[in-house]
């Protein structure tokens, strides 16, 4: 006995395919939709043809390989390509680095996934939901299903392919723990976070053409990237600029709700680490309605008229202001370095 509910009065007949027909055997429950059931497996090629399996087998190892490939690469070139102070060292260095980094995981993550789909198991199965906590018996079942899994790879009898899987996933480790480790010898004195190139007196110049800049040049709502005087001169340009680039916005005075210090700002220049006290990254979009400083990594937001306060966003601190004036000769300089060490928070930071 079966029992057909139809919904013909939306304009379609029972059984057009328009309509909704719900067909309940004798005893189901009407809120519930019947189980459809498996449905016929279809066998792949590498299944039924053994030329197909040895060639699958093949393209996962050749995907290992890839990997490997690019975890050495990226050993090799991590020693024979070390950081230099030069833009264009610098960048061959990043690109040589992340393509072996990026051939050392998409070999891993493509070598896997084509593993799964081509020589493993690929018939349908279903499991009841039960309580969380297994019984005994449940977990030695799963137990043996990831040993009937292990042996239904056949990776026991694919000794290439065991070989080529445990070569990539030992070698790619080190990829990530290379820099970290860093170089023997490596500089690890971080007072060297709490202290800039800035200095009484040291005049602010355009970023980075290093063109020192008068306060009448800068006009109301204007931006500027701006850059200790003499920073090409130093033996680190590249690492002085990383802690001492400033943005200089110049606001209404009367718009400016307060500063980190007394007569830190020039008749409303005000000048703020560029780096995000997150993690870093360069604080450069400026809206000038809102007088918001925004770090497109990650959308911290600071209030330039109110000391730079975050106001959204995950950063903690505010942007440490740097204290400005102007010489004789109406050229903005600084007045001290910044009163605290900018960037992230690290070890060995009092706040």
């Amino acid at each position: 006995m079966s029992t057909t509910h139809d919904h013909g009065h939306d304009g379609h007949e029972p059984g057009d395919g328009l309509g909704t027909d719900v067909v309940l055997r004798e005893g189901e429950d009407a809120g519930r939709f019947p189980n459809p059931g498996m449905g016929p497996h279809r066998p792949r090629r590498s299944d039924v043809d053994p030329a197909a399996n040895k060639r699958a087998e093949r393209q996962v190892v050749a995907l290992f390989t890839v990997s490997i490939v690019g975890a050495i690469g990226f050993i090799v070139a991590y020693f024979a390509l070390p950081l230099d102070e030069t833009p264009e060292r610098l960048r061959i260095s990043n690109l040589a680095l992340g393509l072996g980094l990026a051939l050392s995981l998409l070999g891993i993550g493509l070598a896997a996934v084509h593993w799964a789909k081509a020589l493993m198991n690929d018939h349908e199965k279903a499991e009841d939901r039960h309580a969380q906590r297994s019984s005994d018996e449940t977990r030695a079942q799963a137990v043996q299903v990831l040993k009937d899994g292990a042996q239904d790879s056949a990776i026991g009898r694919r000794g290439v392919l065991k070989g080529a899987l445990v070569s990539s996933l030992a070698l790619f480790p080190l990829t990530i723990a290379l820099p970290l480790i860093g170089e023997v010898g490596e500089d690890w004195d971080v007072s060297k976070f709490k202290r800039t190139m800035w200095a009484k007196n040291k005049k602010l110049t355009i970023d980075p053409t290093g063109r020192p800049i008068k306060a009448a040049d800068v006009t109301i709502g204007s931006v500027v990237h701006v850059i200790p005087e003499g920073l090409d001169e130093t033996d680190a340009p590249l690492d002085e600029k990383a802690k001492a680039v400033v943005l200089l916005v110049r606001l209404d005075p009367r718009d400016i709700k307060s500063e980190q210090g007394e007569g830190w700002s020039y008749d409303g220049i005000v000048a703020f680490s560029k780096i995000c006290t997150h993690v870093g990254c360069p604080v450069a979009l400026y809206e000038q309605q809102t007088h918001h400083l925004l770090c497109p990594c990650h959308q911290s937001t600071f209030d330039v008229a109110d000391s730079a306060k975050v106001v959204f966003g995950p950063a903690k601190r505010p942007l440490p202001q740097l204290p400005i004036t102007v010489d004789d000769e109406g050229y903005l300089v600084a007045q001290s370095d910044f009163h605290e060490p900018i960037g992230p928070s690290f070890w060995e930071r009092l706040r």
